[in-house]
């Protein structure tokens, strides 16, 4: 079996202007408070859990539906599974720190593994519930899912059900800045066939890259204190682990550590704290770099971030919590 097509712009498709102008209508901001869910390796390292708290104090644009675990492998789990079980049991513990414990009946296990090839999805409740929810949803209404972890969840919801892509829109924090040749993305890089499924899908997708675009979006750790400490019990951890975080990977004295995910969330609301621009789906290689195809549809690609202007507002409505 073929792995499935991406979706292409191309002359001999009768509709291919009006799916083609379609396509670009769907990529519009939405007006007014939407249903979301978030996919999250929780457990990764500290920029999920600042978006968790910053969603949840989002309430006038952002109804919080269901949150997915995603599997993850780096220094702080020992498999994709063991990724995946240490973010659910994280999404807990933010929830518990955040006085929002109802919102624990809405947190489903992901997949235990990432894609093997680009037809078979991975089975997980996440997948199934994310399916089941979609249905209530439509091309005009759509559930945003709030994507930051490796795609695989999402990925594999697509290949069990390609008509997903006429229900969903998907803001996904993964791959490289279209200007940068080196290294890889983490969450791109960890399942790099669940980002050419989704990259190929059709469905509508802001893209974010993490390497030389929002890993600027980083803080410090007496910009935290000052911002932060001794606010709240969530402020207090999440102060505590970010410097711990920065330890491990960075391990100076002076340090910055990237908070990426919560533009993700910022994405969505009314405010503009980023500026994006309309680009053809890329083609994610199996060596991280982008190829091009101009008759795949159109994306959002972000492209810059007004660091200070997001974090005060992240900083602002994360304090509020008692």
């Amino acid at each position: 079996m073929e792995s499935p097509k991406p979706y292409l712009f191309t002359d001999n498709n009768p509709n291919a202007m009006e799916d083609y102008a379609q396509s670009i209508r769907r990529l519009e901001k939405p007006k007014g408070k939407v249903d979301v869910v978030l996919d999250s390796d929780m457990y990764n390292e500290v920029d999920d859990q600042f978006a968790l708290a910053y969603l949840l104090q989002s309430e006038e644009k952002m109804s919080l539906k269901a949150i997915l675990a995603a599997p993850f492998f780096n220094h702080h789990s020992e498999n994709p599974k063991d990724g995946m079980e240490k973010s659910y049991e994280e999404i807990f513990r933010v929830l518990k720190l955040l006085k929002r414990e109802s919102y624990g009946d809405s947190v489903y296990r992901g997949s235990e593994a990432f894609l093997s090839d680009e037809k078979t999805p991975v089975e997980s409740e996440a997948v199934d519930k994310l399916i089941e929810m979609a249905q209530s949803y439509s091309a005009e209404n759509p559930l945003y899912v709030i994507a930051i972890a490796a795609c695989t969840n999402i990925a594999s919801a697509l290949l069990k059900c390609p008509e997903l892509k006429e229900k969903l829109f998907v803001v996904w924090l993964g791959g490289m800045g279209f200007d940068w040749h080196d290294n890889k993305s983490f969450n791109a890089g960890q399942d790099v066939a669940a980002a050419r499924v989704l990259l190929g899908s059709g469905v509508p997708l802001v893209l974010i890259p993490g390497r030389s675009v929002v890993e600027r979006f980083a803080t410090t750790g007496p910009e935290l204190d000052y911002w932060l400490k001794g606010k709240n019990e969530f402020c207090d951890y999440i102060v505590e682990k970010t410097a711990r975080e920065a330890g491990i990977c960075n391990g100076n004295k002076c340090w910055s550590r990237p908070i990426s995910d919560v533009t993700a969330v910022a994405w969505l609301h009314d405010e503009k704290f980023m500026l994006d621009r309309l680009e053809h789906s890329p083609v994610m290689e199996y060596d991280h770099l982008y190829a091009e195809d101009k008759r795949r549809l159109f994306i959002r690609y972000v492209y810059s971030v007004d660091r200070d202007k997001l974090m005060e507002d992240l900083f602002t409505r994360i304090s509020r919590y008692e």
